[in-house]
C-alpha cells in the first residue's frame, strides 16, 4: 500500500469481523523512528492461525482468497530494517481478556520507509462506517532520537493527538451516532487542529 494509513485501516476492519467492540489505535513517533500498534478485543486467534497470518495466502475471510493486511505490514516494516510482532488470546479461552494486538516498528529514515498519509480520514472512514465500535487513537509525537526498542520516549512525547469515542459518546448521549455528519466534522476538524497545534500535517 502506499500509505500506512490505508494499511491501518484494513487491520482495524479485520478487528472488527473479528467482532471487536473497541480498536485501539497508537503511534508513537520520533524524527526517525514510528511505532504502530493496532489492539482489539475480539475474538482472536488460535495459537496455528496466528503462527501463519503473516503468509498472505492465510485468511478467514471469505470474500477474498488473499489477506493481505497483516502481511503488507510486515513487509513495509521489514523493508525499513524494522518488524511486527502479533499476540493474540482467543475469546474462549480468556474471555476478560481476549483480542488480538499488532505492533509494527519503522526507521523513518530508510529509503523505502511508506509515509504514515491519511490518518484523519483513516479514523472518519472507521466511525463513519463502523459508528457501533469504540476508537482509542492516539499519536505521540516527539522530537529526538529513541532506542529501536520503541515506546521509552512516549512519556515525555511533545504533543499527543487523538480521540477517545467513548468519551465522545458520553457527552453525545444515546440519540446522536458517531456517524452523524456532524459529528464527524467534528472529528475532522479536532484531529486537524491537533496536527495543526503539534506542527505536523496528519497527511505527511
Amino acid at each position: 500500500m502506499k500509505e500506512l494509513s490505508l494499511n491501518i485501516l484494513d487491520i482495524a476492519q479485520n478487528s472488527i469481523t473479528a467482532e471487536a467492540d473497541l480498536v485501539e489505535i497508537t503511534l508513537d513517533e520520533t524524527d526517525t523512528t514510528l511505532k504502530l500498534s493496532i489492539k482489539d478485543n475480539g475474538y482472536g486467534m488460535s495459537p496455528e492461525f496466528l503462527a501463519s497470518v503473516a503468509d498472505p495466502f492465510s485468511t478467514t475471510r471469505t470474500t477474498r482468497k488473499v489477506g493481505m493486511g497483516i502481511p503488507l505490514l510486515k513487509l513495509a516494516a521489514e523493508q525499513t530494517g524494522g518488524g511486527i510482532t502479533l499476540r493474540s488470546t482467543q475469546r474462549s479461552a480468556d474471555p476478560e481478556n481476549c483480542g488480538t494486538e499488532i505492533t509494527a516498528f519503522f526507521h523513518k529514515d530508510h529509503l523505502d520507509f511508506t509515509p504514515l498519509g491519511d490518518i484523519v480520514s483513516t479514523i472518519c472512514t472507521l466511525l463513519q462506517g463502523f459508528p457501533d465500535v469504540d476508537y482509542l487513537f492516539t499519536h505521540r509525537i516527539s522530537s529526538g532520537e529513541t532506542p529501536e526498542e520503541a515506546g521509552e520516549g512516549a512519556e515525555g512525547a511533545e504533543h499527543v493527538i487523538g480521540i477517545d469515542t467513548r468519551e465522545m459518546r458520553v457527552i453525545l448521549g444515546d440519540d446522536v451516532p458517531l456517524n452523524d455528519p456532524m459529528v464527524l466534522l467534528w472529528v475532522r476538524d479536532s484531529l486537524e487542529e491537533q496536527y495543526a497545534e503539534a506542527g505536523s500535517k496528519p497527511s505527511a
